[in-house]
């Protein structure tokens, strides 16, 4: 039983990015488009992957969860993904006008990251 909170939020959003990641693989898989596959790894890497890992630190280690930081980490990070994949996967297909937002969410992606580094670094014993 784990009695963290954000570890359980970690691992359920984590979960939804997996089913995500899974079913555009196989819709490439199925209709041979393969256009989305650059989505379908960021799907995988920033959701899936990062976002279990996210939880295994968090029942590793409560104290990444706690304060302002790992708030920040938490909102931040569900926010700006699913704006960055969509306008990824919008651009894949063309629609370049969705570069800004693209850019603009895949810095606050980036952010977030830090801001987990951080979290862990100060945290974490050594």
């Amino acid at each position: 039983m784990d009695n963290n909170p954000r570890s359980a939020i970690w691992l359920r959003i984590a979960v939804v990015y997996f089913s995500v990641g899974v079913l555009i693989g196989v819709g490439m898989g199925a209709s041979g488009d393969h256009t989305l596959a650059p989505a379908h790894a960021h799907v995988n890497l920033l959701g899936w992957v990062s976002m279990g890992l996210f939880a295994l630190v968090a029942h590793a280690w409560p104290a990444t969860t706690e304060g302002k930081l790992a708030t920040i980490h938490l909102w931040l990070y569900n926010l700006a993904l699913p704006v960055m994949l969509a306008s990824l996967a919008a651009k894949l297909y063309g629609h370049h006008q969705f570069d800004p937002p693209l850019g603009i969410a895949s810095t606050l992606v980036a952010l977030a990251a830090l801001l987990f580094a951080i979290q862990v670094w100060r945290t974490v014993e050594r």
